[in-house]
């Protein structure tokens, strides 16, 4: 059975799209199958993030109708399978993202996981990717911003009968004016904490260089966290890090 997850924030600068793209790999490092989508129409970056900005066919040809998700697929030399969307702005013409749900139907069956890369905000971009899920993770931060953002999104996937699996608090520093994780909770009604990713500065050299923090610094505080997330979403909590080998040699195992 396939598990369709939407990662989602209420504002932008969550986080989020750094966070598909290595708990993707990261639950590849663990055998799932895989596929990520990149369903931020307006301003999309997975490729990017995965070190692959251009592809010739995507997610915006899939519904403009010109091609069928199959063709829209690709694959990392992870063996991470990518749904991306066009980064140019002529792509932006005629798409429409009332069509993602019945595009995401189409890979029913094909992954184990699908993982969605939402627009952020609360607009019909991120509406259509949270009606084409069975669950949503909320990204935030630790401030009171985006948190009383991500209240709003809980709502609304609430309202449309998506279950809010649970929030991840990204860019954690423990700074003493940034929110405590029993306050966040509170405010956001009890909701699981699934994880708490530091704000380590691996993650942006990792961005600098066009790979995800997991590849480019498998050993930092943050790739440990992604890991022990991705492990809590599977149900695998005595996963830790993949053997010496899986890293040295992990075009044998995909």
């Amino acid at each position: 059975m396939t598990r369709i997850i939407t990662c989602t924030s209420g504002k932008g600068g969550a986080g989020k799209t750094t966070l598909v793209a290595n708990l993707g790999l990261a639950l590849r490092e663990m055998g799932r199958d895989v596929t990520v989508i990149d369903a931020n129409l307006t301003t999309p970056n997975l490729g990017i993030h995965l070190g692959v900005p251009l592809y010739p066919t995507t997610l915006h040809d899939v519904l403009k109708g010109r091609a069928e998700m199959k063709d829209a697929i690709y694959r990392h030399e992870s063996g991470l399978k990518i749904v991306p969307a066009g980064i140019s702005l002529r792509d932006l013409r005629g798409v429409d993202a009332h069509g993602l749900p019945d595009a995401v139907m189409e890979l029913l069956g094909s992954s184990e996981i699908i993982l969605i890369d939402s627009a952020a905000g609360l607009g019909r971009e991120a509406l259509s990717a949270i009606e084409a899920s069975d669950e949503i993770i909320i990204v935030t931060n630790p401030d009171l911003p985006s948190v009383t953002d991500a209240l709003k999104t809980m709502k609304l996937a609430q309202q449309l009968g998506t279950r809010v699996t649970g929030v991840v608090l990204n860019r954690v520093s423990r700074m003493g004016h940034e929110m405590r994780t029993d306050q966040i909770r509170n405010m956001l009604d009890g909701v699981e904490i699934l994880a708490e990713i530091p704000d380590d500065v691996n993650i942006h050299r990792a961005v600098s260089s066009r790979q995800p923090v997991v590849h480019h610094a498998p050993r930092s505080e943050a790739s440990r966290h992604i890991r022990k997330l991705a492990a809590r979403i599977v149900g695998a909590p005595g996963y830790a890090e993949q053997p010496w080998y899986r890293r040295l040699f992990p075009f044998v195992f995909r």
